[in-house]
C-alpha cells in the first residue's frame, strides 16, 4: 500500500488531465487532514467511464476506499499514473 500511497502523493493538486487505456481522463486529487486523507477522481472525457477513491492515511495502516468499484481496478489506474 506504500507504492500507492507515493502514487497518489506525486499527483498534481487539483486538476489534470491524464491516459488510462489509450483514453483522457480529467483527475481532481484532493488532499485533506495535513496529508492523512486523499480523494481522487477521475472521469473519462470523451466516455463514461471513471475512477474514485479514497485513501486515508491512520498510524497503524494505509486504507485504500474504492468508490463503487474493483480495488483492482484503482490500483491499475494508480499504477498506470506512476509509469
Amino acid at each position: 500500500m506504500e507504492e500507492i500511497l507515493h502514487i497518489i502523493q506525486s499527483l498534481p493538486e487539483d486538476y489534470t488531465t491524464v491516459q488510462f487505456q489509450n483514453k483522457t481522463y480529467g483527475l481532481t486529487k484532493s488532499t485533506f487532514n495535513n496529508g492523512k486523507s486523499f480523494k481522487v477522481f477521475a472521469e473519462e472525457l470523451q466516455g463514461t467511464d471513471f475512477i474514485s477513491l479514497n485513501l486515508y492515511v491512520t498510524s497503524n495502516k494505509t486504507l485504500l476506499k474504492p468508490c463503487e468499484m474493483s480495488s483492482e481496478k484503482v490500483i491499475a489506474f494508480l499504477k498506470q499514473m506512476k509509469e
